[in-house]
């Protein structure tokens, strides 16, 4: 985890996400917390991951999402190089099986 990301302003962002009960109440944070254009920006990149986890080429999830091809590039880095976050929460919500598993 990146020493940047740590810090007790961000700490204090996941425990209020983590006291969310409902998707209502992410959706009121959410729209209070961040833009419009912010929340598609995270949902897009979200939308992108399990799109590449299905193996879809690049041209295909540009078309679904629109997500240019470095926002793309940008997340499989992430999916290959990060923290496993995105394939955690995959296993957890039961959307994507990791191949490895």
């Amino acid at each position: 985890m990146s020493k940047n990301l740590k810090t007790d302003s961000v700490d204090h962002l996941f425990d209020a996400i983590l006291c969310l009960e409902n998707k209502e109440e992410c959706y009121k944070f959410f729209e209070d917390v961040c833009t419009i254009k912010e929340l598609q920006a995270i949902s897009q990149r979200y939308e992108v991951a399990k799109m590449l986890r299905e193996n879809h080429t690049y041209l295909d999830i540009a078309e679904h999402t629109g997500a240019s091809t470095a926002t793309i590039s940008r997340v499989n880095r992430s999916l290959n190089y990060g923290s496993d976050g995105y394939d955690m929460v995959f296993a957890r919500t039961h959307i994507i099986k990791k191949e490895n598993s």
